[in-house]
This record gives structure tokens, C-alpha cells and sequence, in this order.
């Protein structure tokens, strides 16, 4: 959008902008001129910094650029001056400085690597290109080694190692068959990011003499394979089920750090059977929407475009049935340079100022140096015009030697950001761009828009005149833009002519002319009406049109706004569209549009196809538009309008809604008034000075509103001083030495007349001054220089037309700009709570030292180093940041037995201040954490070998070790517990004397001298005696037993012939036969799907008989009788009895007990249990 102006501006804002438009537009001028200027060269096509070449193809290293007279072109390599011309192997293309080395020929790549510059010079200087790192592609092939087979058993875990050779760039790996065919993989089986193939647990189907990984090598387009690695699954019944356990990473935590813009890559792979599921989370926060994407079955974490705020911990977690087991990365996101403001080019005249500004960020921030052409500007030739003030340079008085190409790098450990940027300092007499002569055509009431594109330099200033000896063009109906067009915001017929541009500066002068002529604007005269028509019947539409007699209007029929259907039922004549025999399908929005080359019009009208009625039907429809609109009673601040209304269509008229234009203002828009009821026709409207007024009258009822009435006759009304000044307006700096006051600027109709201004008066708060004013155009901004700094200032701003001034404003309290502090808070005082807190005080800054709004205090603290290892690590600063004028604060979450220090900084609306010194202070010794792990392992019959890792973080000096153990029996009881210290610097402890087959849980923990950390438990069992063992195998075989368990047999077929042959005798039991002898005709008997007892019925007699279902002959139930006793049943002991002893509470069946985990109980089978079995 172009910037507007209503005057001509001052010489040094014509300065300012020139070199803001230069620089931005690159000058981007026609061929013609661009062939007569000098310009320094730029840079426009390089090679990548980091160029991977085909070690068979031709290496072309591009560098083009461009300039005035063309530049010259020359390289370095690895630093030093490369010469071309004693390489027969390189050349470089003409008029380009892109070089070629010739491989194909005998070149060897290998011998063209390096680091590679390209400098492109001509005589107003020399840009250079990126450093460009030549490195040839590398496919190597696999290293020879002997693979032995994998045998595995069923259920365990397997990793397939692929180990590729080292490649350049690095290759694709995927698993593949002898066939050819891609490996399936699942959440059981599936490749690392590494290129390793990963089973949570082996199935027999897994076995197989051919799994090979491939190496795919995409820039040399080669395909690299590994030897066949064999695998055999063997099955071991049962298959042991295993908790997860992470293949990949390994340990509990891990580290990652990824650059800024990349793609984060997080990967977990578990054993465990059943296969375990991973799930991701973000500790403290939620993972980023719409960048976190999962793949690999969930067991990569992918998230793109990461950002400092991505840091942090993520969480995988992998869980089966059987437990789970959690790893968390530590994630740190740096960033290589990136631009916040890059130099741009800049055109000067001799004498004028400028600047070129660098500014970039990354993590670590990065430093920034200068260089002029191509030479580290400390070195450079001197030129006193210009002053290097860290990522700035600023330009003086420049002159024409002092035309040179800057660049700028801002580098960090991760990369480098190389710009070029040329001060090209020019003196040019101006030129006007736009074609002579040239004409323009615009429909009356509508904007005009006359070119005047131009150049010189310095920049020249651009006037307008209306014919050959027309005065000067000044006026608020005329609109001055700052690239030399002149807008005339409502044209009319009497601005029909010739215009002439004239730009001159201290070099010359020029003048242009071109032509306007204003057009009627195209308008439909009769438009489309709503219509309802029968079905087969036959409708028009009317589109009557009125033009400008110079220009051919061409006329479209839409249906629905789509072309109009390809039958011939359809008639377009030249003022109206006509539907024959017409169906339910033509029902639909018609739209007629008129289109000129300069305008476009529409109307469109509603058709309703309906059935043809028995009866003339009732037709209700939106009101027909008002007309004869009237004003009367012609007020400076009111007048009076009156209207007839349309037709109702057989719904009455609700109320009437009033619309005006301002075309003055906004010609075409059309704005809400007011709205009276429907039965009045004549209103009194309020107006506003300065407005020409054209109103139009909507009528409203229950169907719809109509379509708006034509427009009345325009009523222009007297201008007046404005009513009301600007409102929001504030002061705040935006330099230590600027107040820059704003305001929201008033509408067009606001104005009440021509020539609106502000004016803006201030004065110093509390200082005997008097008010400083200037009166501006109608702009929203004054930025008032050479302020004291943060110093408070009464401001107001006053509207004011050509008639007078607006009433006197209200003042409001604004401040100058802020700069940063000038002082670090003193006395800074550190008081150790406990090992893991800390309070620190300071002493507050004087408030005028400040230099701005007080907004806190910040604290950087950091970790030196942990007193217990004696290890330093990377310095991770932490800032806490405390409001107001507080002189204290807490710093928690600190590790405790460690050295740390702090410095405390004020912090105002501009930054930080300096920081105080670093204070140190030291935490105490805390407790340790828990042992990093706990393994037991060599059982024998009466021992078992423990093992441990030291607290990953013991937060002081070890004391000792606290193991504490305790047998565990078959009921899950408790036994005794036994307690052992054991030596801080022990790892390992061999427990003698234990019990045979027995489960021990075992409590380890380590101590400092503050206390106990927490616990890590574990739980072994010592081998059963093999003696015990065979004798609980051989009863099972003993003859006596299996003479019990045949008897035992017999006895449960004997007893079900009984039930047998009484079921057939009657069916039912004593108690049924009581209640068919009690008979109450009110009583039904109860059926079994409502939860009581009827009759027995076949599907019932059917059903096998549930362990525990025969009871004693005394009726009574006891635990010790069996171990199958109805306790282990729904209703147990408390079963109901009836009269005659039946049971009549429901059976239930029971799940058996569990078997003792690890099935290492060392009792006997029961004789009762091994029957329940045999039954």
C-alpha cells in the first residue's frame, strides 16, 4: 500500500526516505536505467555452503553476480589466492565467475577438496560469497566379518546389528529378504533409527536364513549389502512372560541436543512379551500441536521446525500387561545464527547520512564482525565517513569513493550467517519513468490514480499542474503519494485534462505529461424482480443498462452464480433472460452483470417455481423499494426526509431503515442512520457539518427487506471548527532521548470541514516551562527529539480545520524514552535455608539511576560444581525474576552439597542493568538418592550374590549402605528382618546361610551424614533342595493314590445314576411338592430368569455338576471338611436351607485361587485337589 501525504515534505524527510526506498527496492529500475548507473556488485546465485559433489560427474561450483560496469570474478581456496589458470583441469564461464573442474577427463575429486571463496569486483567494490565446503560423495563398501546364527529362544529379545560403513552423505538402511522383498515390520519387530532391526520378543515365525540390511548411498545412486544374518527360534513351553525392559536408549535418563528449525528425533524400543506399547509425554508441558508426529509404531517421537521452546524433558514410557519402564531425554534446542535484521543496500547522495544495521540471534548469541570488500574492516582503507558501532556502521557526509560493498558475518559455534550489502553513493539529475503521454481513463465519482515514477539523486521533489500554464495542484482533493502519484479521490467530468509531473532537484529538472478523461459509470436502470410462476409455465427477467457511449458493455446471465444451463429452454435477448416451460430445477438466484473495461455492475432477483393451485393462491413477498424520496426543512445540523412506501405483497410493513453516503468521504459506502416503524414515512435526521449527504430507505416486514429505494438528491452541509479532538492519545519514547507522542487520528465526517490538523503541545512535567506546540497534517504521530531521559511530560492534542480549532483538550501524563540502568544492586547477601533452598537479599537501586519504569529485580544463579565429585559441568544459568521494588527473594530447587553463585540485576521497560558481582555460596550435604540399581544373581541353595550401583546423585560424602532383608512365605506373610551396614565403598555382597526355597525381599538404600536416601527393593528366591523335589513328583505315581482317585470316580457315577432316576420319577424336589400342596392361586411359581426356582427344566438337568455342590448328610457345612467347601462359592456358609433340607440358594461359580507366583511352593499336591482335576 502506498504512503500518502497531503503536503510536500521537508528536504531531510525527502533525504531519510530516499535511502529507505533505495535500500528496500534494490533499485529496481527500468533496463534502460539500470544500464547508465553504476552499481556495486551484489551476489546472486552461489553454491550451497556445505556442497557434497559426485566423485564421476564434473564439479561446478556457481557464483553469479551482478553490477555496474560488470564485475570481475576470482577464488580462493582453503584461504589462499586459488589460480585458475595453472589448473588445466578448471576453468570458469564467461562472464560469470561459476567454476568447472573437469573429473570426467582424469581429474580426481578427492584432490578439489576444500573450502572455496568467490569474490566478485568491479571499481565501487567487492561482494563475496559464502565459504563453500567442497567434499566428494563417499559409498564404501562393507567391512568382510564372519556373522555367526542367532539361536533365541521363544519370547526373548533380539537385536539385529547393521553397523553400515561410514558414507558421505550418510546412507538409508532397510532390511531385506534374499527376494528382495522389504522385511515386515510391526510393534514387535521394527528398525532403529540406527539401522538396527529390534525384536520385542522372538515367535518361531521370526526364524529365517536371511535377513540382510541394506545400505543405500542416494548421491552416488549405489546399493550396498551386508552378509545374511541367520536366526533360529527354539520354543520353550511354557513362554515365560517378561516385564519391558528398553533396548534402546539404555539407562534412565539421556541427552539430546538439536539446533533451532530442525527435526527432532526421539526413539524408545522395549522388550518384553507381551510387546510392549510406547507413549510419549513432555514433562511440565504438552507436547506442540500440529508439529509432533509419531512414527515407527509410536516408538519414534518426531516433532519439525523445533524452537528453543521445544526444550526439555520428554518421557517415554513402555508398558505391557506386566509392568512398565520409563526413559527421559533431556532435550536442549541451541540455534545457529538466524537474522532478526539483515544489511540492506543503500543509496546515497554526497552529503547525505545512513546507516547499515546487523542483527542476528542464535544460541549461543552470536558475534558479529564487518568487512569491507571482502577485507576485515580493522584492515580496511580508512574512510572517514564511516564509524563502526558494533553491529551498525554509520555513514556521514558521505561521497562518491566512499561506495563500497559491506558484509557482515554473525557466527557461533553452530554455523555462520555471511550478508552482503553495498553504500552506493550516487549523483543523478532526476528521471521520470512513466511513458509520455500516457492515458488514463476512470469512471466519474471514482478514484484517479496519475503515475509519475521517478529517480534521481538526491531524491527529487515531485509537483503537479493541470494543463499547460495550470497553477500548482494543492488542496485536500488532491492526495499526494511519496513514489510521485497523484490521486484525485472523487473524480469528476471537469477533471477531465492534461496533467503534468515536474521533479527537480539540485541536478536538473524534468517534466512528464499524461491525459485523464472521466466516464459515466455503467448502471442498471431496470432491474430483475422477484418472481413466482407456475410449473411449466414461462418467465422474464428485465436487465435495462445505461453507459458511457465511448464504451461497449457486455452483458452475463448467472443461475446460483454459475453459468446459466445449456438448454434451449433458456432465451438471452438483449435486455432480458427469458425461462420457457419452466421446472423445479430453474429455481434459484438470477444474477445479470454488466461489464465494461473501466467498471462492472450487478442486480440479481429471486425465481420460485411453485405447483399450479386449484385456487388463486395468497402471494407473500418482500416489500416493493420506496420511492419519491423527498428533503425538506434543510438545517446546518438537521433535515427532514419523506418517502412513499412500495407494495407490501401481502405482508405488512414492520419498519422502514435509513442508510446514508458521505460522497465526499466514502462515495459508494453506504452507512446505517436510523430506522422508524412502518407506519411512519416522514423523519427528522441529525447531520454532521462537512458531509455530502444522499440517503435511501430500506422497508422491512416479515418476509425479507426489500431492495433499497433509489438515492434522494445530495444535501452538502456547511463546514464548522471540529467537535471533539483525538482520542488514546499517549507519550512513551521509543529512544532514551525522543518522546513520541500518538493519537487516534479523526474519521473523514469528524473533520467538519476542510484542512484537518493537529495541533500538539507539550511541556516537562514539574518544571516551570510553557507549553511547546506544532501544528501537523493529518497524521496519527510526533516524535518530539532531544528529550532528558524518562522524565514525565504533560501532553495534548488539539483538532483544527481551515474554520477553527476543536474545544480545548484534556492533558495526559506521557514519558520520555527509558535507557538501561545505570547501577547493579549493591549489599547482595546470600542465607542457606537447607540443602535445597536459599534466600537472597540486595539493596535497591536509587530510582533516578533507574532511568525508566521500575519493573524488578533479576537473579542469575548457576551451579559451579557438585563438592562431592569435584567435576565441573556445562553452566546452565537460571533467572528468577521478582517484581516491583522487591529486596528479596527465595531460590529453590537447588542440588544440595554444592557450589553455586548468583548476581542480581535491575530490569526497566529497556533491559537489564549491570550485575552486582558474583556472589558464591554452598549448599549442605543432603540425603542420597536411591541406589542406581540393585541386582541379585548366583543363587545356590542357601546364598545369593548381591550387586549395586552408587546413587546417581548422593548430594554428600557416603557413610555407609543399609541392606535389610526378610523371607517371604506362600501366604505373602512377612518374616523376621534382618538389618546390614555395609562400607560406603563396597558394590557387591555375598548373603550365606539363607534358607532353601524361600522367597527373601531385600530393602537397599545408601546414607549420608544427614540420613537415609530412599530404598530400592528387589525380591530373589534360593534353589530348591532337589531331594524335597523328586518326593512331590513321585506321589503323583504312588499305586495307592491312583486306587483313591478311581474309587473316588466311582463314587460320583454311582450318585449321578441316582439323581438320574429320581429326576424321572418326579422331577422335583420336596419343596416343590409342599408348594403344589399350599397352593395359593395368587402365588406363581418362580422361574429361573427372574433369580428364584421353579420346575427343573431339561436345560438345567443337563448342566455337570459344580465342584462343592454335594453337601453333608447333616446338612451342616464345614471349611475342614474339604477344601472345596461352598465358602469358595456366592452364597458360602450363609446359603439358605429349606424345611426339608433342600438348598435353595443359587449356585455360583468361583475362579480358582492363583497358583503362588513362580510355582515354588514346596507342599505336596492335595489328594482333594487332584481329584477335583480328575472330575
Amino acid at each position: 500500500m502506498m504512503k500518502k501525504k497531503s503536503i510536500p515534505a521537508s528536504k531531510p524527510f525527502l533525504i531519510l526516505f530516499l535511502c529507505q526506498m533505495i535500500s528496500a527496492l534494490d533499485v529496481p529500475l527500468d533496463s534502460k536505467l539500470l544500464e547508465e548507473l553504476s552499481q556495486p556488485p551484489t551476489i546472486t546465485h552461489q553454491s550451497p555452503k556445505d556442497y557434497i559433489v559426485d566423485p564421476r560427474e564434473n564439479i561446478v561450483i556457481q557464483c553469479e553476480a551482478k553490477g555496474k560496469p560488470p564485475p570481475s570474478f576470482s577464488w580462493t581456496r582453503n584461504g589462499t589466492h586459488f589460480d585458475i589458470d595453472k589448473d588445466a583441469q578448471v576453468t570458469m564461464k564467461p562472464n560469470s565467475g561459476t567454476l568447472v573442474i573437469n573429473i570426467m577427463n582424469g581429474g580426481k575429486a578427492e584432490a578439489y577438496e576444500g573450502v572455496y571463496q568467490c569474490t566478485a569486483r568491479n571499481e565501487r567494490g567487492a561482494a563475496i560469497s559464502n565459504n563453500i565446503v567442497i567434499r566428494p560423495s563417499r559409498s564404501p563398501l562393507w567391512t568382510k566379518e564372519k556373522l555367526e546364527p542367532h539361536q533365541v529362544r521363544e519370547g526373548d529379545s533380539l537385536v539385529l546389528h547393521c553397523r553400515p560403513p561410514v558414507g558421505l552423505p550418510p546412507p538409508i538402511i532397510f532390511w531385506m529378504d534374499n527376494a528382495f522383498q522389504r522385511l515386515p515390520q510391526s510393534e514387535r519387530v521394527s528398525q532403529g533409527l540406527n539401522g538396527d532391526l529390534y525384536f520385542s520378543n522372538v515367535q518361531p515365525e521370526d526364524t529365517r536364513e536371511d535377513y540382510i540390511c541394506y545400505a543405500r548411498f542416494n548421491h552416488t545412486q549405489t546399493i550396498q549389502q551386508k552378509q545374511p544374518i541367520s536366526v533360529k527360534v527354539f520354543s520353550s513351553k511354557p513362554v515365560t512372560e517378561r516385564q519391558p525392559v528398553l533396548l534402546t536408549p539404555t539407562g534412565s535418563t539421556s541427552t539430546k541436543v538439536e539446533l533451532r528449525g530442525n527435526v527432532l528425533l526421539l526413539e524408545c524400543i522395549a522388550a518384553g512379551l507381551p510387546t510392549p506399547v510406547i507413549r510419549w509425554i513432555k514433562e511440565g508441558g504438552e507436547l506442540p500441536a500440529n508439529r509432533t508426529f509419531f512414527e515407527n509404531f509410536k516408538k519414534t517421537l518426531k516433532i519439525i521446525d523445533v524452537s528453543e521452546a521445544d526444550s526439555g524433558n520428554y518421557k517415554c514410557i513402555a508398558r505391557n500387561t506386566l509392568g512398565s519402564v520409563h526413559h527421559v531425554i533431556s532435550v536442549t534446542v541451541k540455534a545457529a545464527p538466524y537474522w532478526i535484521t539483515a544489511p540492506r543496500n543503500l543509496v546515497l547522495s554526497p552529503g547525505e547520512d545512513g546507516t547499515l544495521i546487523c542483527r542476528a540471534n542464535g544460541n549461543p548469541k552470536p558475534s558479529i564482525s564487518w568487512l569491507a570488500n571482502g577485507v576485515p574492516i580493522a584492515i580496511a582503507p580508512e574512510d572517514p565517513s564511516r564509524k563502526v558501532d558494533g553491529d551498525t556502521i554509520i555513514f556521514s557526509h558521505v561521497q562518491e569513493r566512499s561506495s563500497a560493498v559491506y558484509q557482515c558475518n554473525a557466527s557461533n559455534e553452530y554455523g555462520y550467517l555471511l550478508a552482503n550489502a553495498f553504500v552506493n553513493v550516487l549523483a543523478e539529475p532526476p528521471r521520470i519513468l512513466t511513458p509520455a503521454n500516457k492515458l488514463y481513463q476512470v469512471i466519474a465519482d471514482s478514484p484517479a490514480l496519475l503515475d509519475c515514477a521517478y529517480f534521481g539523486s538526491p531524491k527529487p521533489e515531485i509537483e503537479w499542474f493541470k494543463g499547460v500554464k495550470g497553477s500548482i495542484l494543492r488542496g485536500n482533493e488532491y492526495v499526494f503519494h511519496d513514489n510521485g502519484t497523484l490521486e484525485i479521490p472523487v473524480a469528476q467530468k471537469d477533471s477531465t485534462g492534461t496533467y503534468t509531473c515536474v521533479a527537480r532537484n539540485e541536478l536538473g529538472k524534468i517534466q512528464n505529461e499524461v491525459h485523464l478523461e472521466i466516464k459515466d459509470p455503467t448502471m442498471i436502470i431496470k432491474q430483475p424482480e422477484y418472481k413466482v410462476v407456475q410449473r411449466y409455465g414461462q418467465v422474464s427477467f428485465e436487465c435495462i443498462i445505461k453507459h458511457d457511449s465511448t464504451l461497449l458493455p457486455t452483458v452475463i446471465w448467472l443461475k446460483d452464480n454459475d453459468e446459466l444451463p445449456d438448454d434451449e429452454r433458456f432465451l438471452v435477448g438483449k435486455d432480458n433472460l427469458t425461462i420457457m416451460n419452466v421446472t423445479d430445477k430453474d429455481d434459484g438466484t438470477y444474477t445479470c452483470i454488466v461489464n465494461t473495461t473501466l467498471d462492472s455492475v450487478s442486480a440479481s432477483a429471486v425465481l420460485t417455481v411453485v405447483a399450479a393451485p386449484p385456487t388463486p393462491a395468497i402471494i407473500y413477498a418482500r416489500p416493493n423499494p420506496p420511492f419519491d424520496l423527498e428533503l425538506t426543512g434543510q438545517l446546518e445540523r438537521s433535515i427532514e426526509l419523506s418517502w412513499i412506501p412500495g407494495d407490501e405483497n401481502n405482508s405488512p410493513i414492520t419498519h422502514f431503515v435509513i442508510e446514508y453516503e458521505d460522497g465526499l468521504h466514502e462515495p459508494g459506502v453506504w452507512h446505517y442512520q436510523t430506522e422508524v416503524p412502518g407506519t411512519q414515512t416522514t423523519v427528522q435526521l441529525k447531520l454532521s457539518p462537512y458531509v455530502n449527504y444522499s440517503f435511501r430507505v430500506v422497508a422491512v416486514n416479515k418476509i425479507g427487506r426489500s431492495q433499497p429505494s433509489e438515492p434522494s438528491e445530495q444535501y452538502l452541509t456547511k463546514s464548522a471548527s471540529p467537535d471533539e479532538n483525538p482520542a488514546n492519545v499517549q507519550g512513551i519514547g521509543s529512544e532514551p532521548d525522543n518522546l513520541v507522542i500518538t493519537w487516534e487520528s479523526l474519521k473523514g465526517f469528524q473533520s467538519n470541514g476542510p484542512g484537518l490538523q493537529y495541533k500538539v503541545s507539550w511541556r516537562q512535567k514539574d518544571v516551570d516551562d510553557e507549553w511547546t506546540s506544532v501544528i501537523v497534517a493529518n497524521v496519527s504521530k510526533y516524535i518530539v527529539s532531544g528529550t532528558p531521559t524518562f522524565v514525565p511530560y504533560e501532553i495534548k492534542v488539539q483538532a483544527l480545520n481551515d474554520l477553527g480549532y476543536a474545544p480545548e483538550p484534556s492533558e495526559v501524563i506521557g514519558h520520555s524514552g527509558e535507557d538501561l540502568p545505570m547501577v547493579a544492586p549493591g549489599n547482595v547477601q546470600v542465607h542457606v535455608i537447607n540443602s535445597t533452598l536459599a534466600k537472597v537479599h540486595w539493596d535497591p537501586v536509587p530510582l533516578k539511576t533507574v532511568r525508566g519504569h521500575l519493573q524488578g529485580y533479576k537473579v542469575y544463579y548457576w551451579k559451579v560444581q557438585s563438592l562431592s565429585r569435584r567435576s565441573r559441568r556445562h553452566v546452565e544459568k537460571k533467572i528468577l525474576t521478582f517484581r516491583g521494588n522487591k529486596t528479596f527473594g527465595m531460590l529453590p530447587g537447588l542440588e544440595p552439597y554444592s557450589s553455586y553463585k548468583l548476581n542480581v540485576r535491575v530490569v526497566n521497560g529497556k533491559g537489564e542493568g549491570p550485575a552486582s558481582p558474583d556472589k558464591v555460596f554452598k549448599t549442605p550435604e543432603g540425603v542420597p538418592s536411591s541406589p542406581s540399581y540393585l541386582k541379585i544373581t548366583n543363587p545356590t541353595l542357601d546364598s545369593l550374590t548381591l550387586e549395586w550401583g552408587s546413587p546417581t546423585h548422593p548430594n554428600g560424602v557416603l557413610t555407609s549402605y543399609i541392606l535389610k532383608f526378610q523371607p517371604i512365605n506362600n501366604t505373602h506373610e512377612l518374616g523376621p528382618l534382618v538389618e546390614i551396614r555395609i562400607p560406603a565403598n563396597e558394590s557387591s555382597l555375598i548373603l550365606k546361610n539363607l534358607n532353601y526355597s524361600t522367597r527373601y525381599k531385600f530393602y537397599f538404600n545408601a546414607q549420608t551424614s544427614v540420613g537415609s536416601g530412599s530404598q530400592i527393593t528387589e525380591e530373589a528366591v534360593t534353589i530348591m533342595d532337589e531331594a524335597m523335589a523328586s518326593r512331590q513328583v513321585d506321589i503323583a505315581t504312588q499305586g495307592w493314590f491312583i486306587g483313591l482317585m478311581c474309587a473316588v470316580a466311582l463314587l460320583i457315577l454311582i450318585l449321578l445314576i441316582v439323581c438320574f432316576i429320581r429326576r424321572n420319577k418326579g422331577g422335583k424336589y420336596p419343596v416343590k411338592e409342599k408348594e403344589d400342596a399350599h397352593a395359593d392361586p395368587e402365588i406363581q411359581p418362580m422361574k429361573e430368569d427372574d433369580g428364584t426356582f421353579g420346575e427343573y427344566s431339561d436345560a438345567e438337568d443337563h448342566k455337570p455338576l459344580k465342584k462343592g455342590s454335594r453337601t453333608p448328610s447333616d446338612r451342616t457345612v464345614k471349611k475342614e471338611d474339604s477344601d472345596d467347601s461352598l465358602v469358595d462359592y456366592g452364597e458360602g456358609v450363609n446359603g439358605q436351607f429349606n424345611e426339608d433340607g433342600s438348598f435353595i440358594g443359587q449356585y455360583s461359580g468361583k475362579k480358582e485361587k492363583e497358583p503362588a507366583e513362580g510355582n515354588e511352593s514346596s507342599e505336596a499336591p492335595s489328594p482333594v485337589n487332584a481329584m477335583n482335576s480328575f472330575v
